[in-house]
């Protein structure tokens, strides 16, 4: 018997159910791992005896009284949820709370570009004589480099024996989230996938007068990276990076997110809402643990950095981008979570990002919004150093009251109800970092967050396309109940309470309009 053609059918129907998988994937149904987040508040030995009575190993806690387990005999990647183990778990009366963890699809917002320009000389973001730059240079004149201060580079791992980050690199600042272990080094592959985190740490904390590459933003500062997005991404991953070491964290640098396709609405889930909660009310001791997020690289899909729930949470600094002679990129979002800008790629003739590189190399060609949040980063770093008892809301209003418009190129500007100039493509400006560390050294807090909620209207009311006089309005128009954040009588930020359906139904974007005019 020939059984070349079993053989062959075999594989086939391999291969089809694999793509099926990962085809549905795509699409957006779950994909299910062999971990449950578990809570359970009676503590680790709890928790460590009730995995083993029903047969999970405890991984150890993601956040507080919340533990990571697995089960041997449940599939790693499974498109339905597996019910008995769950159901025997959920019976415990020790267990307050569980989930079976999902994959959630996590991309790198990184714009690959062919290089087209030839490295402290080729940083023209930083100091370039004519103002269209961050001013870094004003501030390291005050005498701030980043000294004393922590950065963390949540991506895909960082080279940390790399010659121009080694002398900054923090071990206590760095974690393998990917295979739990203390070492965050890249995994290498011919195409040099894993590369992101260390050319995000490089514009931070890259070394200066050493001979090598360029220099970061705060090149004193200490950096560090979480590996965790080189493997499967769950809630547990992005809490367990979020959470990690938060009173010797001062800052978390993200560069990625939800996919930038123009259809996908995500946001952390519990665990990871849980972190960033907990990191601004718990991290530096208190002052509260600052998340500088890039706010996504979707232009061209025309996707809305308002349907990420990572850049749009109150927890971020929400960062875009501006080309080098102050145009909107391409590859840009436009939404009114975003809160500043730093420089990134353009065009083919405009200059992209100086930074460290894969196997101990430089580069020239580091782009999109990745490169702008760990800008961003670095001039935080420099403004913390200049005052160590900034809270992460004090840091949320220097960077308002510091951003400059000008040079930026967009016919979205306005004017808003306290006379800042604001922009769906730029937020308040370009970061300024001589003026923010300037206003920094002998800046008061404005102390802690206060919330009232103001019913406008108890149901959400569907205004079809055109009823609006004069509007022209070809998107349907949603007025909902908002909450409404503030300190004394100054607005801070305005959130519709979104019905879940509003954001599924219309992914393209919704108008908010409310009595009060207001401008985000």
């Amino acid at each position: 018997m020939d059984l070349r053609r079993p053989l062959l059918l075999f594989w086939c129907t391999l291969t089809v159910a694999c793509l099926a998988l990962l085809g549905r994937e795509v699409l957006g149904q779950h994909v299910y791992t062999n971990t449950w987040a578990v809570l359970v508040p009676a503590g680790p030995q709890e928790a460590e005896r009730m995995a083993r009575k029903h047969g999970f190993r405890n991984l150890g806690p993601v956040i507080g009284d919340y533990y990571l387990f697995s089960h041997r005999a449940v599939a790693k990647r499974s498109l339905s949820p597996h019910r008995s183990w769950h159901t025997a778990l959920k019976r415990e009366p020790q267990v307050h709370w569980l989930e079976q963890q999902v994959a959630k699809r996590r991309t790198k917002r990184d714009v690959f570009l062919e290089p087209t320009d030839p490295k402290f000389p080729q940083q023209w973001y930083l100091s370039n004589g004519n103002r269209r730059d961050l001013n870094v240079e004003e501030a390291w004149q005050q005498g701030y480099t980043g000294r004393g201060i922590v950065v963390s580079i949540l991506d895909d791992g960082i080279e940390k024996n790399h010659p121009d980050l080694e002398a900054n690199y923090d071990p206590a600042a760095s974690f393998d989230v990917n295979d739990q272990d203390s070492d965050p080094q890249p995994r290498y592959t011919q195409m040099n996938d894993n590369r992101h985190g260390t050319r995000c740490a490089g514009e931070v904390a890259a070394v200066a007068n050493n001979g090598i590459c360029g220099v970061g933003v705060a090149y004193n500062a200490r950096i560090g990276g979480v590996r965790m997005l080189d493997g499967e991404v769950t809630d547990s991953v992005e809490a367990r990076s979020l959470g990690l070491n938060p009173n010797h964290i001062h800052i978390y640098s993200a560069s990625w997110g939800p996919e930038d396709d123009g259809k996908t609405v995500d946001g952390p889930a519990r665990l990871a809402e849980e972190a960033f909660y907990r990191g601004v009310s718990q991290g530096r001791n208190g002052l509260g643990s600052i998340f500088v997020w890039a706010s996504g690289n979707g232009g061209r899909e025309h996707d809305s950095c308002n349907c990420d729930g990572y850049t749009n949470s109150i927890y971020t600094l929400s960062i875009s981008s501006t080309t080098q002679y102050g145009n909107v990129p391409w590859y840009s979002e436009a939404c009114s979570s975003t809160l500043a800008t730093t420089y990134s790629s353009g065009s083919q003739n405009e200059k992209q990002i100086v930074t460290t590189d894969l196997r101990q190399k430089c580069t020239e060609s580091h782009t999109g919004t990745s490169a702008s949040a760990p800008l961003a980063a670095g001039i935080i770093a420099l403004a913390l150093e200049a005052n160590k008892n900034l809270t992460w809301r004090d840091m949320q209003h220097l960077v308002v009251r510091t951003s400059k418009p000008a040079h930026l190129n967009t016919n979205d500007w306005a004017t808003n109800g306290v006379g800042r100039k604001v922009s769906h493509s730029y937020g308040y400006g370009l970061l300024d970092a001589g003026a923010m560390v300037a206003l920094a050294k002998n800046w008061t807090s404005v102390g802690p967050q206060r919330k009232c909620i103001i019913d406008i209207l108890t149901e959400p009311k569907y205004v079809p396309s055109g009823e609006r006089e004069g509007s022209g309005a070809e998107k349907p128009v949603f007025l909902v109940q908002p909450s409404v954040s503030v300190t004394g009588l100054h607005f801070q930020r305005l959130e519709p309470a979104w019905e879940a359906g509003l954001l599924e139904a219309w992914p393209t974007g919704v108008d908010l309009y409310t009595p009060f005019h207001f401008v985000p």
